[in-house]
């Protein structure tokens, strides 16, 4: 895993949000499916209340909803596949350093910590960290 281009700032700061709330998209995804798959709030008129729908009442514009969520689910499974994938291809010591820096909470460490758990230099910690986060941006195909 090397560094082939220098990534925006933006980009990697995004994908580090990526890899921090990854159990969270896992979850989201799964939600969506079901409610997808089951139609939650799909129905004809779950609204005892009285209030209107959020949802457009056009078949038209139900479809459409159900293809923008569709492409979010896409584009939210790309991001967990690219993660899991990289993630899996890691030596255990630089999983760990995922697992201590994104996925502990709360986040008591700082660089000089987790690399003193991983037995290596802050500096080194933070290079591994930057190839895996470019990794993670190969893989997504983002710049």
């Amino acid at each position: 895993m090397t560094i082939a281009t220098k990534i925006r700032k933006a980009t990697f700061q995004h994908v580090e949000a990526e890899l921090r709330d990854y159990d969270l998209t896992r979850r989201e995804i799964i939600r969506m499916k079901n409610e997808l798959l089951y139609g939650a709030g799909l129905s004809d008129d779950d609204n005892v209340g009285g209030g209107r729908s959020n949802l457009p009442g056009d078949p038209t514009g139900r479809t459409a909803t159900l293809m923008v969520t569709h492409r979010k689910i896409e584009q939210m499974q790309r991001v967990v596949d690219a993660i899991e994938y990289v993630i899996g291809q890691l030596p255990d010591d630089k999983k760990k350093l995922v697992q201590l820096k994104y996925w502990t909470r709360p986040q008591t460490l700082t660089w000089e910590g987790i690399a003193l758990r991983l037995g290596v230099s802050a500096r080194h910690a933070m290079r591994w960290r930057d190839e895996i986060i470019s990794a993670i941006t190969e893989k997504i195909g983002w710049r």
